[in-house]
């Protein structure tokens, strides 16, 4: 027996030790860490169980057979975080380059089909080169089975994803169909085709980091929601984002005891909003103040800046925020802004989270770019995926909510539950400028003095019209409030819609218009 232990041990360290030193220095070097060392952070301490650490590759083209590793350039299992089951992966750079073949992508698919059956959050940690080329066609296949079990997966558990080196090719697809991605700064970069292709086709000198790095695909692209400093921030930020979220869609996210007063008022809220509709402010101002111990936890921050999204708690109570930042293109609704906030709301509402939205929004921005670009078919992504949710949701009016975005923005009649204004909102088909210059534009030219007319108008169209009060006679509005009385309202709104039992009607599932 002592024989067969010490066997044992010597493969369990030959496993460990994946591509070997030499390579484990030069992956130190580059400022990143190893598969196992984020697993280790990543995990509670002494809570991973590896699977299938002994598996190796099957190949013997191009002199394959004589190079396998233990583990295949993968380390997969499952532990807990903060006590909470997880499935992970972490993708060993030290091993072929991290580079996918049959067996690797067998192992993913593994803990991938585990992690649904038993309801628990998948985490993939990716570190590879692509597709193993001497595979061939193996590998391909490889990838479409793990894509297919993202989408499987997809509304039943959630999945992140970290780039923590490159992603490139085919293997930009699995992390993409993650609800979440995390990119690591200056060592991870995401494509489909790398520079020196590029060059070939099209002639443009690019690099890595310009194509496809953490802060294009944060600020430009909106695949990726973080850019972080390395990967231990990373890795910080994937364990703050799952304490916001259930470990899958049969469950309510977790409550956590709160000591800041459900009552509290906040008188500064009277201030933030200003009375002036042309004047801006910053919405993530009045989100802090209005949560838990003002702390917000904001969604792709670089990208589509004229909505910003996040979570943040109410009373303990994990919430999903959805907000127009008029500090932005006065927080119109745009292409990017739509799709940001659609799939954000469409997330929240497949894993039982509430929303609060949070509305200032002007109208969708105008000009031929968005026109041509679509912003009718993307404007509908939002508009579907409010009228999708049936998750509890509250949504507060601050100030402007003109057109087709007052209906978008998770009003009354797209089933808002409880839908509250302040004295400074205006709703109305638009701005009372435009307003006057459409229904009075005969009487204003037949006046002795036109502009006199027209101020005289304007001033009585903001006071019959530009408020909240015809929206709250007619029902749309449930209760116009005291900015103060923001955060005590929506956490009795929240716990009045605990319960809340809300169904679609039976289907496949419904063609949004993507």
């Amino acid at each position: 027996m002592k024989e067969k232990i010490e066997f044992l041990e010597q493969k369990e360290k030959e496993a460990e030790l994946g591509g070997g030193e030499a390579r484990i220095k030069r992956q130190h070097d580059l400022g990143k860490l190893t598969a196992r060392e984020r697993i280790d952070l990543l995990l509670d301490k002494n809570s991973f169980v590896e699977l299938d650490k002994f598996v190796v590759h099957r190949c013997d083209d191009f002199g394959m057979g004589d190079k396998k590793f233990l583990g295949d350039g993968v380390v997969t299992g499952y532990g807990k975080i903060e006590g909470r089951q997880v499935f992970v992966y972490a993708q060993d750079f030290t091993v072929f380059g991290g580079s996918l073949g049959l067996a690797h992508g067998k192992k993913i698919c593994k803990i991938m089909e585990k992690a649904m059956e038993v309801g628990a959050p998948v985490i993939g940690l990716n570190d590879s080169g692509g597709a193993r080329i001497q595979e061939g066609v193996e590998s391909l296949g490889a990838y479409a089975d793990i894509f297919l079990r993202n989408v499987l997966a997809s509304g039943v558990v959630p999945q992140i994803a970290g780039i923590m080196g490159p992603c490139a090719g085919g293997a930009v697809y699995s992390p993409v169909m993650n609800d979440f991605t995390v990119m690591s700064k200056d060592t991870s970069y995401m494509f489909i085709t790398g520079p020196d292709v590029i060059k070939a086709v099209t002639h443009e000198d690019v690099s890595s980091e310009d194509l496809g790095g953490a802060m294009v695909h944060n600020s430009k692209s909106g695949v990726a929601h973080f850019a972080a400093e390395n990967d231990e921030d990373s890795i910080s930020i994937i364990k703050e984002l799952l304490s916001f979220l259930p470990s899958n869609n049969m469950e309510d996210p977790p409550r956590v005891p709160c000591d800041d007063p459900v009552d509290r008022k906040e008188e500064s809220l009277r201030e933030i909003v200003p009375v002036n509709p042309n004047k801006p402010y910053d919405i993530k101002e009045l989100i802090n103040k209005v949560v838990d111990d003002n702390y917000f936890f904001e969604i792709q921050e670089h990208f589509a800046q004229n909505i910003v999204v996040g979570f943040a708690r109410i009373n303990g109570r994990s919430v999903g925020i959805v907000g127009n930042q008029p500090m932005v293109l006065a927080g119109c609704l745009d292409i990017d802004a739509s799709i940001k906030a659609g799939r954000f709301v469409r997330f929240c509402d497949c894993f039982n989270i509430p929303i609060v939205s949070f509305v200032d929004v002007p109208g969708f921005l105008p000009g031929t770019e968005q026109e041509w670009g679509g912003i009718i078919r993307h404007g509908a992504k939002l508009l579907y995926a409010y009228c999708e949710a049936t998750v509890p949701r509250v949504t507060v009016i601050t100030r402007k909510a003109y057109g087709g975005a007052y209906d978008v923005m998770s009003s009354k009649h797209i089933r808002g539950d409880v839908n509250l204004a302040y004295p400074t909102a205006e709703i109305a088909v638009m701005g009372s400028d435009g307003a006057v210059n459409i229904i009075f534009k005969g009487q204003i030219a037949g006046a002795d003095d036109p502009d006199a007319e027209r101020l005289k108008l304007i001033d009585e169209y903001k006071q019959n019209f530009a408020n909240p009060y015809r929206a709250a006679d007619l029902g749309y509005i449930d209760e116009v409030i005291k900015p103060e009385d923001t955060r005590h309202r929506i956490a009795l709104a929240l716990d009045m819609l605990d319960g809340k039992r809300q169904t679609n009607p039976p289907k496949k599932h419904g063609n949004i218009p993507l």
